[in-house]
C-alpha cells in the first residue's frame, strides 16, 4: 500500500511526529486502505504529557560562536567529595552515603549551570560488590550521588561524567532536527528489476511518491520512497544503509581538537576523581536499625550485587539456576515468548546454551536476525525468540514477512500459567525524537493488558534500557538518550501486573565496563531474575 503524500513544505524541525498526524490526516491518492490513526485517549495523553514533563532535561547552554572546548564540562578538573556521615564519621550497613560532585570547565572555572549526564556507582571489587547510586541535579554546576550502604567492610566510589552538558545541547537538536540521520532501506524486486529506496518513521518531503506501510493493527507509522518502476507491493526486505553524510560531516567536525566529541574521549564516559579518600570503611548494621531499612522503598534501587550475584532489595528473592538441569526443571512444560532487539536475544542466547538436550529449529537463519525456536519434548519446553519491527538498524536484510510489531505478537499469544511472554524493546529507537517511543510502548501495554485480562496467569517480563558505552556513532546512539528511554519504560509499565528486569542497574553496579549487549556474568544474572519469576520456588 502506498500514498502519494500532498505535503508541499516539510521542516524536520517540526519533528517527525507532526508529519505522522498530516500522513494520517491527508491521505492523498491513496491506491489501497491505509491503517486507521491510532489516536490517543485523553487519558493516555495527559500521562504522555506528564512522562515527558518528568524526564525533561535540564536547560543546557547554547553554544557560543566561535566554539571552544575550555567552555565545556571537563572530568580531569571536575571533583568530587564524600561528605561527613554521622556520628564519629561512622558509617553502618543501612546507612546512606551522600557525595557532592562539582563541575569545572576544561580552564578551571566552574560550572554555573546543570545539564552534565553523570552515572555514579559504589563497589568492592574483592567482595564482587556494587550498586548504583542515585545522582542528583543542582542546576548550578554540583551534583550529588547518594547511596545506600548494604555490605560491611570497605566501599569505594566512582563517578563517571557520561557526556557534558554543552554535548547534551548538540544531541537534543539532533534528535528534534534529524531523526532521520541513520538511513534505512529496503529492495523492491519484481522479475528482472530491482530498485533500493529509503524508509523511516517519516521521510522528507520531495517530489517523490512515498509508500505507506503503516501498520493496520498497531497504527506504528512506517514509510518508504517509491521505486521509479515498482510498485509499492514488490517490497522485499529492509536494512541498515549506515549514517547520513550529514551526520558524518557533524562528527569529523565536531571531532577535530576543539570539538564536543573528541576522538580520545577526554570528555565521554571518564572517571571523575575524588579531591579526598574515595572510599569509606562500612561496619556492620546497628542492632536498633530495623532490617526492612536495606529494602528498595528507602534507596528507590531494585537491588546490588554482593559476591557477584544480584541480590533484590524487595520483590522476588533471586534464586540460583547453576546448572542445566535446575534451568531445565524449571521451564518443564513452559512456552516461553522472547520478543525485542539483540538484547533480548542474549537472554534466549543462554538458554539455548543451558538446554543441551533441546532441539534447535531454525538453527540456519542469520544470527542477528532469526527468528529463533528451541523446543524440548521430553521436558515439553519451547522458547521462542523474534526481532521487533521496525526501526531496526541491522547490517542485514530482513525480509518484510519477519518485520512483526511487538504488539501484535502479544496478541497472537493464548497465554495461562504455563506461558511467559518477556520483551525489551530500545536499543534502535534512540534516534528518535521521545514521543515514538512512548507511543510504541503505549500500543505494547494494550496488548499486554488485552493479554492479562483473557490469561492473567500469565507471566510477563520487560528488559529495560542499559547504558551502552562508548561507540563510533555516538551522535544517534549514546547513553543520554538511553537514561530516558529508561525512566520512560518504568513509566508506561508501572501499576501493571508485571516484572522487570533492571538491567539498567545491573550493568551500571556491575564491576565490568559498560557495554550495549552486557556479558555473561551480567547475562546470568538478569536470567536468574527471570527462572526465578518463573519458578519462585
Amino acid at each position: 500500500m502506498w500514498t502519494n503524500v500532498g505535503i508541499t513544505h516539510f521542516d524536520m524541525r517540526l519533528g517527525c511526529f507532526v508529519t505522522i498526524l498530516l500522513f494520517q490526516l491527508l491521505k492523498v491518492n491513496s491506491t489501497q486502505p491505509t491503517a486507521p490513526p491510532t489516536p490517543l485517549s485523553s487519558a493516555e495523553a495527559e500521562e504522555e504529557r506528564l512522562i515527558l514533563e518528568s524526564i525533561a532535561w535540564p536547560e543546557t547552554p547554547p553554544l557560543p560562536a566561535p566554539f571552544s572546548l575550555n567552555q565545556t564540562s571537563d572530568p580531569a578538573h571536575s571533583t568530587f567529595i564524600i561528605l561527613p556521615g554521622g556520628v564519629g564519621d561512622e558509617r553502618h550497613v543501612g546507612d546512606q552515603l551522600e557525595v557532592m560532585i562539582k563541575m569545572y570547565d576544561f580552564q578551571g572555572n566552574p560550572k554555573k549551570s546543570g545539564g552534565d549526564a553523570i552515572v555514579a556507582r559504589l563497589h568492592n571489587r574483592a567482595l564482587e560488590a556494587g550498586v548504583a547510586g542515585r545522582v542528583v541535579d543542582h542546576l548550578n554546576g554540583s551534583y550529588s550521588a547518594v547511596f545506600p550502604l548494604l555490605w560491611e567492610g570497605s566501599a569505594q566510589v566512582e563517578v563517571t561524567l557520561v557526556h557534558s552538558s554543552e554535548a547534551i545541547t548538540v544531541l537534543r537538536r539532533l534528535n528534534r532536527e534529524h531523526p532521520d540521520r541513520t538511513i534505512l532501506k529496503s529492495l523492491f524486486r519484481s522479475g528482472s528489476i530491482s530498485e533500493t529506496t529509503i524508509c523511516n518513521i517519516c521521510l522528507r518531503q520531495t517530489n517523490q511518491p512515498q509508500c505507506n506501510y503503516t501498520d493496520l493493527r498497531t497504527g506504528d507509522p512506517w514509510f518508504c520512497y517509491k521505486p521509479k518502476e515498482l510498485s509499492c507491493d514488490t517490497r522485499m526486505n529492509h536494512i541498515n544503509g549506515g549514517m547520513d553524510i550529514k551526520l558524518k560531516l557533524m562528527r569529523r567536525t565536531f571531532s577535530k581538537g576543539e570539538g564536543l566529541f573528541p576522538p580520545s574521549n577526554v570528555n565521554m564516559q571518564v572517571f571523575i576523581q575524588a579531591s579526598g579518600p574515595a572510599n569509606v570503611t562500612v561496619l556492620p548494621q546497628r542492632k536498633e536499625q530495623p532490617m526492612d531499612s536495606l529494602g528498595s522503598g528507602k534507596s528507590g534501587l531494585s537491588g546490588y550485587y554482593y559476591q557477584g550475584v544480584w541480590r533484590p532489595l524487595g520483590g522476588t528473592k533471586v534464586h540460583q539456576f547453576n546448572n542445566s538441569s535446575a534451568i531445565s526443571q524449571c521451564l518443564k512444560g513452559k512456552v516461553v515468548h522472547m520478543y525485542g532487539d539483540s538484547t533480548v536475544r542474549q537472554w534466549f542466547e543462554y538458554l539455548d546454551a543451558s538446554l543441551p538436550d533441546a532441539k534447535e529449529i531454525n538453527r540456519n537463519n542469520p544470527k542477528k536476525s532469526g527468528p529463533f525456536m528451541i523446543w524440548d519434548n521430553a521436558k515439553n519446553i519451547l522458547v521462542k525468540f523474534h526481532l521487533h519491527g521496525p526501526l531496526l538498524s541491522v547490517s542485514i536484510h530482513i525480509p518484510t514477512s519477519e518485520l512483526r510489531y511487538i504488539a501484535n505478537e502479544i496478541d497472537d499469544v493464548v497465554g495461562g500459567t504455563n506461558t511467559v511472554v518477556i520483551f525489551g524493546i530500545w536499543a534502535h529507537l534512540t534516534p528518535f525524537p521521545m514521543q515514538f517511543y512512548i507511543r510504541r510502548l503505549y500500543g505494547i501495554r494494550r496488548a499486554v493488558i488485552r493479554l492479562l485480562n483473557r490469561a492473567p496467569d500469565t507471566l510477563v517480563v520487560i528488559r529495560t534500557p542499559n547504558l551502552r558505552g562508548t561507540n563510533p556513532y555516538i551522535f544517534a546512539f549514546n547513553d543520554w538518550y538511553a537514561i530516558q528511554q529508561d525512566k520512560v519504560v518504568r513509566a508506561v509499565f508501572k501499576g501493571l501486573n508485571v516484572q522487570l528486569v533492571d538491567a539498567w542497574e545491573m550493568v551500571l553496579a556491575h564491576h565490568l565496563p559498560h557495554y550495549i549487549h552486557p556479558p555473561p556474568p551480567i547475562i546470568r544474572n538478569m536470567v536468574n531474575i527471570i527462572l526465578s519469576h518463573m519458578c519462585p520456588q
